[in-house]
């Protein structure tokens, strides 16, 4: 039987479901399926249970676009964060990667992306305008810019800064800790942690 030949129609199709899944070729979709298929009912069931709760059930923030299982993230509705300070940060990762350092005591704003001309990605494709509404309003002293040190993310951060030139707010940036090019999540925590506690002034990386 070559790998193209499959003896059910049902192991094919879990096979090209589980295929598409980044960095899962046919091989590795086959032995995954194979290995769901020796375990116990229950077990596969459960499994399948969890993967559908994660599409039906999972949310995202109304306040901070993270993902959340209410209305309110558990960091947005805590009262022993400072919600006065807001560190923007690219993605979902990249707020798993800041909490792990636990050295960062504020909430966050996750924009979902930066902006990439290349890509097509502009300013209205990302969640900014709701940070932009909130530091408008005076509800924020002071923006932490944690994007990529790269092209993109000091892309971002520029035209998030020029947005905010004329308001009042602390604008601060990751020290130099992270490398350029870096992405938060590659980071390793007592790096990162020491680069949100020793953050600089946005406009001395001008």
């Amino acid at each position: 039987m070559n790998s193209e030949s499959y003896p059910s129609q049902i192991l094919e199709s879990a096979v090209k479901e589980f295929s598409q899944l980044p960095g899962v070729g046919k091989k590795t979709a086959l032995r995954l399926v194979l290995f769901l298929l020796k375990q116990e009912k229950n077990d596969v069931l459960r499994f399948a249970d969890s993967l559908r709760r994660l599409r039906e059930e999972i949310v995202y923030c109304k306040s901070c676009y993270n993902i959340s299982d209410a209305e309110l993230c558990d960091i947005c509705a805590s009262p022993k964060r400072d919600h006065e300070t807001v560190c923007v940060v690219e993605n979902i990762k990249d707020v798993m990667a800041i909490e792990n350092t636990q050295q960062y005591f504020g909430i966050y704003h996750v924009l979902g992306g930066v902006i990439s001309p290349m890509d097509g990605i502009g300013p209205d494709d990302l969640m900014l305008k709701p940070l932009i509404e909130k530091v408008e309003e005076g509800k924020i002293k002071e923006l932490i810019f944690a994007l990529p040190t790269t092209m993109e993310g000091d892309t971002t951060n520029f035209y998030l800064y020029r947005k905010f030139g004329d308001i009042e707010v602390k604008i601060t940036t990751l020290a130099r800790g992270v490398s350029i090019g870096d992405e938060l999540e590659y980071t390793d925590e007592v790096t990162l942690g020491r680069s949100l506690v020793n953050r600089l002034p946005f406009e001395k990386t001008l």
